[in-house]
């Protein structure tokens, strides 16, 4: 009601009393006013029977001798009225969020369901209240991703086409059997590469026609530039398993140069005269599959330093470093609850394209609030199980979780967090299309700005301030 010298405004308590008004601001419940008219002297008749899912707040308002608001006195009162209405607009977003707080009727789901998946994803299933809005998909997992299986392995990617998010970069699993070789190749996209298991040999050629030839095992990286030719061969005991990055996320594994492709599909004649050898030696080029082999079976090769000498030939071999052994470094940072290895051109100068940072998380503990002003983040979980709210600007947040083998993407600096919501350490990749690798984080944020300020903004003390870490400390403890 409207009184001399303040206004009272009923504000809903629940999502209940907030649908009841979205219904008759959007026009489903519907009296004669309009939004403004209801935020003034009209709305006391209508939502008197409301009122016992309100509280009510007042705010000052001057009247001149008419009895009538004063017009910049009103302009308090109308911002008040405009969050209300607003409130009432968001409520189809915020009743998704409201679940976990209603009694179990509220909650229950009778399916049908698909189990496994839910009981995979519990922040999807009863997201946080603090969940709010509409946003884009950023999880999505190799598990659910197509395998093209062949003598010697298989691979799987994740691309723009399948992840719409995921604009900067594509991703691609692939398991080598020992023997097994992706063919001698090239893409036009920079590849980097984490070996997840076992031993491969991997080969590549230079900008100035020299080799590098070299053998990698669990937790070692590599990065071939666009259009530097190179092959990879699982060794024994059991091949191995790696992740590759490429810095578009357009790329696709059914766009790359096989040179067995490539050849075959170039005439008899011109390749013999750009060989200097007869058509008749060349046949075997022409038996071989017409879309190339991509992945295939053969022999374990010969010691490295047999493959060294002879792919060096008179040129030597290449002094680009195109491999890095990443569990040989120390940790970039470290706390009790975890630690991250930065990997970028400063340590690794081959990678001119693509920055990482390898998190562990221990238990309970929390890869903490931050954002990264460079590039967006694409993320590949190894193992554990995380949950992660992004925070997508506009009131809208999401949480999801995640599991080993899935990949999430958060936008250039919107802020977020990862979590270990596990039993066993987390492990996970942060991937940049960028050459350097850069971060800020909430703390370190707050407490490098004047205390009165950020109290005044968030309505902490300045006690609780001088409490938050001082220094960057990315992997917060339980």
């Amino acid at each position: 009601m409207i009184g001399a010298s303040s206004v009272e405004v009923f504000c809903f308590q629940s999502a209940v009393g907030q649908n009841l008004f979205s219904k008759f601001v959007t026009g489903n419940l519907r009296p004669a006013q309009s939004p403004a008219r209801v935020m003034t002297a009209g709305v006391g008749g209508w939502i008197a029977p409301l009122r016992s899912l309100m509280r009510r707040e007042s705010y000052p308002m001057a009247v001149n001798a008419n009895n009538s608001p004063i017009h910049k006195d009103r302009r308090a009162f109308l911002g008040a009225g405009a969050a209300l209405v607003t409130a009432a607009l968001a409520t189809g977003d915020a009743l998704a969020q409201e679940p976990q707080k209603a009694d179990g009727r509220s909650a229950s789901d009778a399916g049908p369901e698909n189990q496994k998946v839910r009981e995979a994803n519990p922040n999807t299933f009863l997201p946080p209240s603090t969940d709010h809005g509409e946003v884009p998909e950023f999880w999505n997992s190799f598990s659910t991703s197509h395998r093209r299986i062949q003598q010697g392995g298989w691979s799987r990617q994740i691309t723009v086409q399948d992840f719409p998010l995921s604009k900067e970069i594509a991703g691609v699993n692939m398991r080598l059997t020992a023997g097994g070789v992706r063919e001698l190749h090239w893409h036009n996209a920079g590849e980097w590469a984490l070996m997840l298991s076992g031993n491969a040999r991997i080969t590549a050629l230079d900008n100035d026609g020299k080799a590098f030839v070299a053998d990698v095992s669990k937790d070692d990286l590599w990065y071939f530039p666009t259009g530097n030719p190179h092959s990879i061969q699982g060794l024994q005991p059991d091949g191995c398993e790696f992740l590759l990055v490429f810095d578009d996320g357009k790329f696709s594994e059914a766009d790359t140069t096989l040179i067995s492709d490539w050849v075959r599909h170039t005439p008899a004649e011109v390749l013999a005269k750009n060989w200097g050898v007869s058509e008749s030696a060349i046949q075997g080029v022409y038996a071989q599959p017409p879309d190339g082999h991509y992945i295939f079976q053969l022999p374990i090769p010969g010691t490295l330093e047999q493959d060294r000498r002879a792919a060096a030939g008179a040129k030597g071999l290449s002094p680009v470093k195109f491999s890095f052994s990443l569990r040989s470094m120390a940790p970039t940072f470290k706390t009790g609850s975890g630690e991250v290895r930065v990997v970028d051109t400063r340590n690794f100068p081959v990678s001119t394209t693509i920055a990482a940072a390898h998190v562990v998380v221990k238990p309970g503990g929390l890869r903490e609030l931050h954002w990264h002003q460079n590039a967006d983040e694409w993320q590949y979980y190894i193992q554990g199980q995380a949950r992660m709210t992004v925070f997508f600007n506009g009131s809208k947040a999401r949480t999801a979780d995640f599991n080993a083998g899935d990949v999430g993407v958060v936008p250039k600096t919107l802020g977020h967090y990862v979590e270990n919501t596990g039993t066993t350490d987390l492990i996970f990749l942060e991937m940049f299309k960028a050459d350097c690798f850069m971060d800020l984080s909430l703390s370190d944020w707050m407490t490098h700005a004047p205390p009165s300020l950020i109290s005044q903004h968030l309505g902490i003390s300045e006690e609780v301030l001088r409490r938050l870490p001082q220094d960057k400390a990315p992997i917060m403890p339980a």
